[in-house]
């Protein structure tokens, strides 16, 4: 029985590092190295490591020491994936696509693209169309609301790749649209970013976790870059 239940961990474990080939983490479970606070060259006492969780406590964040967080590394290509989970009626999000010059734009929203993440029963966005967990915000709805119910922990993706983007949420793809045409454009007209005039449009950039004043958290986060014409497709 034994050597049946350590072959069976054997197999799991092979499994989970096929399914992972390719990915890198950008989140060690231990320290914060690889981020740092938006425009700053450090990390806030709001954000805290417990046992391999990333947790944002707003109780820590008070005198400075919250702020969006983003990646030292900038990122054109890419497959991310981030498992999330929020307190009751809180708020956050992933941000990417971010360009960090907060000289010219103080937060990160004001030049990336967000999936939003949220408590869609508890928090006042979840009444808002395209605000709700998983949309490309205040862009595009979800085709479907595969989110779990708050405290549970859910697996967001965000595929970009030459210029097609995918939500994926649960393994269930929510959102599939493509950057910067025309139709893009107009969306971004339509929306509450229209006066922006850098939003949404870098096609390289930095990869944020919001601090929206909740308590969020978020682990193993890991991914994959691609060279700008390959072309390998899909969410694999």
């Amino acid at each position: 029985m034994k050597k049946i239940v350590a072959t069976l961990m054997v197999l799991v474990i092979a499994q989970t590092v096929q399914a992972q080939k390719g990915f890198k983490p950008i989140f060690d479970g231990k320290t914060t190295t690889g981020w740092h606070t938006y425009g700053k060259t450090n990390v806030g006492a709001g954000w805290k490591v417990e046992d391999g969780v990333l947790h944002f406590d707003p109780e820590a964040a008070k005198n400075g020491q919250g702020g969006d967080i983003v990646t030292d590394a900038e990122y054109e290509n890419f497959h991310l994936k981030v498992d999330w989970k929020v307190a009751p009626k809180a708020n956050s999000g992933i941000i990417f696509y971010i360009n960090e010059n907060p000289q010219k734009y103080k937060n990160t929203y004001e030049t990336g693209l967000e999936m939003q993440v949220l408590d869609n029963d508890g928090h006042p966005d979840g009444k808002i169309t395209k605000h709700r967990a998983g949309d490309l915000y205040d862009l595009i709805q979800s085709k479907s609301e595969p989110v779990k119910p708050v405290g549970e922990w859910n697996t967001a993706e965000v595929v970009c790749k030459n210029g097609k983007l995918t939500y994926v949420l649960n393994g269930v793809i929510i959102v599939e649209t493509v950057l910067w045409d025309d139709a893009f454009k107009a969306l971004v007209a339509g929306s509450k970013f229209k006066a922006w005039p850098g939003f949404g449009t870098f096609k390289k950039g930095k990869i944020a976790l919001q601090d929206h004043g909740d308590n969020v958290w978020y682990r193993n986060i890991l991914i994959k870059e691609w060279n700008t014409m390959e072309t390998t497709t899909g969410c694999k």
